[in-house]
């Protein structure tokens, strides 16, 4: 089954997307990390001003380490930025704080598709793991019945691909909405916010259809495997 063929064949669109998305995540946030914003406030900053627009004073906002691993975190209710992102007052530092501080408004408000993609991380750190494991061995023993249930566990992950799409569609949404109406951009720098969200939402996409057509080649060998042994 790792060689097979037929699985590079289902997944290559996923695959080219996933290599196109992220050269596009990359020169989006190079091109927009080196403009300034007119109002010349940072990441960190712009966050504090969307979160107390939205009346969310009790969300803290904190700097991490790395690169590009900003995130919410919805059971401390804490912000995390990158350096580049919190201390930076660049297009890309606003839209990528803005952004993170729209799944804190998400959260805030009860967004159903935030609360089901919360509750499904679990099931999907365990699908991504034990699914293939289940696979492996099915299809290595021959054995039909593992194979479906190795398929029904891969499928966690599958479904959270897909919860997690509008969930960070919405969330990129509230952020062009706050960055122009609290006068932390302008409209003439837009474009540039809305460049490096829509890059990095197709990340996300890119992701969901590999998960999609992986499962889409599993139900086709679970298929074939059980026509074999009927």
């Amino acid at each position: 089954m790792i060689f097979d063929p037929l699985y590079f064949i289902i997944i290559g669109p996923g695959i080219l997307l996933g290599i196109y998305a992220q050269w596009k995540v990359t020169s989006a946030y190079h091109r927009a990390s080196r403009i300034g914003t007119h109002s010349g406030i940072t990441g960190a900053q712009a966050a504090a001003t969307v979160l107390d627009t939205a009346g969310l004073h009790s969300v803290g906002i904190e700097d991490i380490p790395g690169q590009l691993t900003d995130h919410y975190d919805p059971h401390a209710k804490v912000l995390r930025l990158s350096p580049d992102v919190y201390e930076g007052n660049s297009i890309a530092s606003v839209g990528i704080a803005a952004h993170e501080a729209g799944h804190a408004i998400q959260d805030a408000r009860r967004y159903t598709p935030l609360i089901l993609r919360n509750a499904a991380v679990p099931l999907a750190n365990f699908g991504s793991g034990a699914g293939w494991i289940i696979l492996i061995l099915g299809f290595a023993l021959q054995m039909t019945g593992l194979i479906w249930i190795g398929i029904a566990v891969f499928s966690m992950t599958v479904l959270f691909q897909l919860v997690n799409l509008p969930v960070e569609f919405d969330a990129s949404r509230r952020a062009k909405i706050e960055l122009v109406n609290s006068g932390i951009i302008t409209a003439e720098e837009l474009p540039e916010v809305r460049r490096v969200l829509s890059a990095a939402a197709l990340t996300y996409v890119a992701a969901t259809l590999s998960s999609v057509l992986t499962l889409v080649y599993f139900l086709m060998r679970a298929a074939a495997s059980s026509r074999r042994s009927g």
